[in-house]
């Protein structure tokens, strides 16, 4: 089994930052993407941002230039540099990975519990 363990949510006044971190803990062959999800109130689930184990990324319109994804493939850990917050930030937060417990079998769709970030104006 593998397992994902997000950290550093919190309340933060607008403007300011906050730093996520996602563990993947387990029987783990190799973790390809990482990423980060959002679910705000009232709201579906977005993409925030998604980091393959290459360089490849991906951000939300709405966090570019302010959030900032890498990841540390040594700890098998993810991050996501929060900056400028706003109040429409306000979310849980939600790490996801693609992860193989074999260079043959892939877990299905990896969750974290989720962080949550509110942001206050």
């Amino acid at each position: 089994q593998v397992q994902l363990v997000e950290s550093g949510g919190g309340l933060v006044q607008a403007g300011g930052s906050l730093r996520l971190s996602c563990a993947a803990s387990g029987t783990i062959f190799s973790i390809n993407a990482m990423g980060w999800y959002r679910r705000a109130p009232g709201k579906q689930r977005e993409l925030v941002a998604r980091l393959s184990s290459g360089i490849s990324t991906n951000y939300a319109d709405s966090v570019k230039g302010r959030f900032t994804i890498s990841r540390d493939n040594a700890k098998n850990t993810v991050y996501l540099q929060m900056n400028s917050l706003k109040p429409e930030d306000t979310a849980v937060y939600y790490c996801n990975a693609d992860v193989k417990a074999t260079p043959l079998l892939k877990y299905p769709e990896v969750w974290g519990q989720g962080t949550l970030v509110t942001v206050s104006s």
